[in-house]
């Protein structure tokens, strides 16, 4: 190992929930936690000694650790408030690279020099990010971006030549690291008895690649201490830079962000139509004062144009949401991608058939079909703005509407909690073709024209006879099942709530209709129709 592949990695422990604090004007000594679908992504060393751990659910989570601060995923604020931690390790050191929020690869050749030692760098560097940034750090060094970052969290300074033996005791899951999805690979190793990084290092690589393929020979080269890429990659050539001019200037982020999808569209493009793709991207601007701004990304696995458009939206974040005296005094009127480094695109390349299933033959139809209609979808955002196309997501949730959940065409389509966990007060299937929104007030009378009602046992008062639209003719109810009482998860303070399915009776030689009634309130009852069922 040669000493200019050495890394020195800046990890900052919790950082989604450390910035999630910062942005809430919280405190740290108060317990936190970030949640993604209902499960603990981040939280604070305070809520780690209160029993909070990453995975858990929130109602695991908030009864072992009363107090809980609650906050959701967010991965522009933390790139924007890790904008100044890249700062401070930038005015002391050249040449860093952001491989996530959290986490800052340096290379140490030169920096150790002018510092008089890789030992006093590191000391520099802890006393530059607390005393500039206000917040905690760990700095690890070794042979590759891997056992660097393992090594910070250790905070351990690796001596030249050892990364493998300071691997090798280590934990096999090690490799299932957030920017690099490895979590079947890491199963299937530990099922195999392979628990450290040791045993599998210790295998052929002959072995490896025949058993693993190319997912396993990567993972075999960090468990050896090598660096994740082989050290000979392509230069890119000058003109795969992409750049960008801005009339009026961009200074909103929400602009931003809907630009970058094109950019990086295009940017993508012209790398995959070389045979490559690019895992260093710089970003570079250039404001309408003259003000030179560029941050470099890295990333592990080779980006996709998503993962483009993400790191430029973060980075737009980071610069205009900065604080006073550190944020551009003046919009960007210039923007430029660069990739510093490129790799072979093999592994971006998309199957053989894509959208449709093999033998079907609709394979490539579907697939230009689909890249019509997202161009048509990104024309009409760019006259109507991001959320003038919307697409429904199924979400997790009690109540048909909350069941789904609008998302800006372009963005990420994950779901905020999981749809198939146990929801209390759910409807049985199936749900109701369409959601009315907002509700349609009715009334529900019995067969003496009194008003039906919940009793306080959630109970209808009368069998339902009729339904009424307001203005409107009563309908004759033939058939109806439910009440199915309402509940949110915790101890109910508002009025008693019920749903029920109702079938009306047609009027004339029209069919009968099927609708999802709500019942709110034991006396004075407030009927509204929330569906109704094809």
């Amino acid at each position: 190992m040669t000493a200019d592949r050495r890394m020195l990695v800046v990890w900052c422990p919790d950082w989604p929930a450390v910035a999630a604090v910062a942005a809430a004007g919280e405190v740290l000594t108060r317990p936190a936690a970030v949640f993604s679908a209902n499960r603990v992504v981040a939280c604070t060393e305070v809520a780690r000694a209160g029993g909070v751990r990453r995975g858990m659910r929130r109602r695991e989570a908030e009864s072992r650790c009363p107090g809980l601060a609650v906050f959701g995923a967010d991965d522009g604020r933390d790139a924007r408030l890790f904008e100044n931690v890249a700062q401070a390790v930038e005015d002391l050191v050249v040449g860093l690279e952001v491989v996530r929020p959290g986490l800052i690869a340096v290379p140490v050749a030169g920096a150790a020099g002018y510092y008089g030692g890789e030992p006093r760098l590191a000391e520099k560097l802890l006393d530059q990010v607390s005393a500039a940034a206000g917040v905690e750090c760990q700095i690890g060094i070794s042979e590759g971006l891997f056992a660097a970052t393992l090594a910070a969290r250790r905070g351990a300074l690796v001596e030249p030549g050892q990364a493998a033996q300071f691997l090798a005791p280590l934990p096999i899951a090690e490799l299932d690291q957030p920017d690099a999805d490895r979590a079947e690979l890491v199963d299937l190793l530990v099922r195999l008895g392979l628990r450290t990084l040791g045993a599998f290092a210790a295998l052929g690589e002959r072995d490896v690649t025949a058993r693993f393929g190319r997912a396993g020979v990567l993972a075999h080269r960090l468990a050896h201490g090598r660096s994740d890429r082989p050290p000979l990659r392509r230069r890119p050539a000058p003109e795969l830079s992409l750049t960008e001019s801005f009339d009026p200037p961009l200074a909103r982020v929400d602009v931003a962000a809907f630009l970058a999808k094109n950019l990086a569209t295009r940017f993508h493009a012209a790398l995959a139509a070389r045979g490559l793709a690019c895992t260093r991207l710089g970003i570079y601007a250039t404001t309408e004062n003259g003000e030179q701004l560029g941050r470099v990304w890295r990333c592990a696995e080779p980006l996709t144009p998503q993962g483009v458009a993400d790191r430029v939206r973060w980075q737009f974040e980071g610069w205009l949401r900065a604080v006073p005296g550190q944020r551009p005094t003046s919009g960007v009127i210039r923007l430029r991608l660069e990739p510093e480094e490129t790799v072979e695109g093999r592994s971006l390349q998309l199957g053989l058939w894509r959208g449709g299933a093999p033998g079907s033959g609709a394979g490539a139809d579907e697939d230009e079909s689909a890249e019509r209609a997202g161009r048509a979808f990104v024309r009409v955002q760019s006259l109507l703005g991001p959320d003038g196309v919307l697409t429904p997501l199924f979400d997790g949730g009690r109540d048909p509407a909350g069941r789904v959940r609008l998302v800006p065409w372009g963005d990420p389509r994950e779901p905020a909690t999981p749809p198939e966990a146990t929801w209390p007060g759910r409807l049985p299937s199936p749900s109701p073709a369409t959601v009315v929104t907002p509700p349609l007030p009715v009334q529900v009378v019995d067969e003496q024209g009194n008003p039906v009602g919940l009793t306080a046992r959630k109970r209808l008062t009368a069998p339902p006879d009729r339904l009424r639209v307001a203005g409107g003719p009563p309908r004759q109810i033939t058939d109806w099942a439910g009440p199915w009482p309402v509940t949110s998860g915790r101890r109910a303070t508002g009025p008693q709530q019920a749903r029920l399915q109702l079938l009306l009776a047609g009027a004339g030689d029209a069919p009968g209709q099927a609708v999802l009634v709500l019942c709110s309130g034991t006396e004075n009852p407030q009927w509204t129709v929330e569906g109704s069922y094809d």
